[in-house]
């Protein structure tokens, strides 16, 4: 079962991700990633010079390259979700796990790379910003039912609690295999 991590930028995705990853012995996929090496660019001069338009273009590909990847971790980028498109992708068959922080929280971790985050930089306030950015979403993150707080827990902490639901979910899809349902598009 793929395991896929969303939420806002700085709840952890990347670096959750990374030690998820190595805990269940599989493949880390980022989206941003996944554009950045499909266009040769990174995300920042993707908006630049296209706008946030094409960037979420290329990261509807990147999304549909990494649910054809198997049982892997997918790291998203923090407005993935806001396309019912990917959301939906993603959740196919995958464990959809959103991580959240507050917005202090949010706003410590990414203080050293706003230059490289288009959408927080040049605002004067980071923290008002973020809570902008986060009420817009709020909704979207919302119909994630796994929700894991970040602010004060480990990297560690959050990778066995991922790894807790990861296998009652999979416990439950063998069961459900055994019993002679399939899953959504007969993937697994």
């Amino acid at each position: 079962m793929r395991v896929v991590l969303t939420g806002f930028m700085g709840t952890g995705k990347t670096v959750v991700g990374r030690r998820l990853a190595t805990h269940l012995g599989r493949e880390l996929l980022d989206t941003d990633a996944l554009v950045e090496r499909a266009t040769g660019r990174t995300v920042r001069e993707i908006f630049a010079a296209d706008g946030e338009p094409r960037f979420r273009e290329l990261e509807r590909a990147a999304v549909r390259e990494a649910c054809d990847a198997g049982d892997v971790v997918v790291s998203t980028g923090g407005g993935t979700l806001v396309d019912e498109r990917n959301r939906a992708a993603l959740a196919d068959g995958g464990l959809l796990v959103c991580l959240t922080a507050s917005p202090r929280a949010i706003a410590r971790r990414v203080r050293g790379s706003v230059a490289e985050r288009p959408l927080l930089a040049g605002h004067p306030s980071l923290t008002g910003r973020i809570r902008e950015l986060l009420d817009a979403r709020a909704p979207v993150y919302a119909r994630v039912p796994l929700q894991i707080d970040t602010s004060n827990l480990t990297i560690d902490e959050v990778v066995q609690e991922i790894a807790r639901h990861l296998e009652r979910a999979e416990g439950g899809r063998e069961t459900a295999a055994a019993a002679g349902a399939v899953p959504a598009c007969g993937r697994s």
